[in-house]
């Protein structure tokens, strides 16, 4: 179905249309939220949230940018407003650790992030970028999960974040730098702990 007539059908109240509208991008939704979240609870949660929000707000979308264009916005929006939350969780909740304590090591440990769309033999390198890619400040993180996992443009990433081409190539080069001297210490300490 053409997009005009889509949002059109949609606005209409068309729920076959709004189930289209669900089938197409709930993939595209999910993955960039788990791709930034790095939970698959939170970005189904996220899901939702953004097709509500789809739902509550499809009559002011004014077309002025691709429909799903509109929805990565939605999607980035959500998905960085739970990065905030957890931030603020983190910061005022009381964290206790459960330690052994004849070694005082910790006995829990958050299990690595494994993106489903990562090769079964690419698993243990894909966790260790993964983590890598959390410790990105949160534009970086967004920027280059909607250019490397979703496979998005410069141009389409430079309309979702509402920001120049130049912003996102900075965004993206920094990005890129960050994770570099993330893995490079990584495997430095690897190395030294053989």
């Amino acid at each position: 179905m053409e997009e005009q007539i889509l949002i059109s059908s949609i606005k209409e109240g068309d729920n076959y249309a709004f189930k289209l509208l669900i089938d197409t991008y709930k993939n595209k939704i999910f993955n960039t939220s788990l791709g930034i979240l790095q939970n698959s609870d939170d970005a189904e949660d996220i899901v939702q949230e953004v097709f509500i929000e789809i739902f509550r707000s499809i009559n002011n979308f004014k077309g002025d940018c691709k429909l799903s264009t509109w929805i990565y916005q939605i999607t980035l929006a959500k998905s960085l407003d739970e990065l905030r939350k957890r931030k603020r969780k983190k910061r005022f909740a009381i964290v206790q650790r459960l330690f052994d304590s004849e070694t005082n090591r910790q006995i829990y440990d958050k299990p690595d992030f494994i993106h489903p769309g990562v090769i079964l033999e690419n698993k243990e390198k894909a966790a260790i970028l993964f983590k890598a890619i959390d410790k990105l400040p949160p534009n970086q993180k967004a920027a280059f999960t909607l250019n490397k996992l979703e496979g998005l443009s410069y141009e389409e990433i430079s309309d979702v974040m509402k920001t120049s081409i130049p912003s996102i190539e900075s965004l993206l080069h920094r990005a890129k730098d960050n994770l570099r001297k993330y893995l490079f210490v990584y495997y430095t300490n690897e190395q030294m702990n053989k």
